[in-house]
């Protein structure tokens, strides 16, 4: 397979390689597994998250209860700081 990239991010590429004492080749090839295999990781715990949310194991909790969770902790800290 071949690829292109934009002249900058060639640039780039090439000097990791060089610092990495690796071909830009091989360093791709890492860059590339290391990502998939992220991705593939993601991709896994969504479906879990997603089959536990379907199953009811876990309830989904309103964004508006978030939202007002976080500003209460947010105006407790304020209110904690000296000189608050």
């Amino acid at each position: 397979m071949e690829v292109q990239f934009a002249p900058e991010l060639e640039k780039q590429l090439n000097d990791l390689a060089i610092q990495s004492g690796c071909g830009p080749a091989e360093l791709i090839q890492d860059v590339m597994a290391g990502y998939l295999s992220e991705v593939s990781g993601t991709h896994e715990m969504l479906n879990h998250r997603y089959d536990d949310i379907k199953s009811g194991r876990v309830k989904l909790i309103p964004g508006e209860e978030v939202e007002a969770y976080f500003r209460e902790k947010s105006d407790t800290a304020r209110c904690s700081q000296p000189g608050s």
